[in-house]
């Protein structure tokens, strides 16, 4: 599958390796998140309010329409953030947790 993003330059960079939904994904150093899965997939991500898929909006940081998160719950802007190797990344938000109340 083709992404929705087709690199043209700075093809020079080093190159590197992370996990989005546990899929390897490849990226050159300094690509965003977005950049990076939007160059090898058609969507950024899944929409937590089940109106279908994302792929950002504004790339600027302002419009919280490219959030991602980290294996450990943290919230990333995908259109601010870069790419690093290791790195692994869900495209849907966690579940919810509540404590229990007396």
């Amino acid at each position: 599958m083709s992404g929705r993003f087709v690199r043209l330059a700075e093809m020079d960079r080093k190159p590197l390796t992370f996990l989005v939904d546990g899929a390897p994904v490849d990226a050159l150093e300094g690509d965003t998140l977005m950049v990076a899965i939007l160059t090898s997939s058609r969507r950024l991500r899944d929409s937590e309010f089940g109106d279908g898929a994302r792929s950002g909006f504004c790339l600027m940081a302002a419009c919280q329409d490219c959030w991602v998160w980290t294996s450990d719950g943290d919230k990333l802007r995908a259109c601010s953030t870069f790419a690093r190797a290791g790195l692994e990344i869900s495209r849907r938000a966690p579940e919810a947790t509540w404590p229990n109340l007396p």
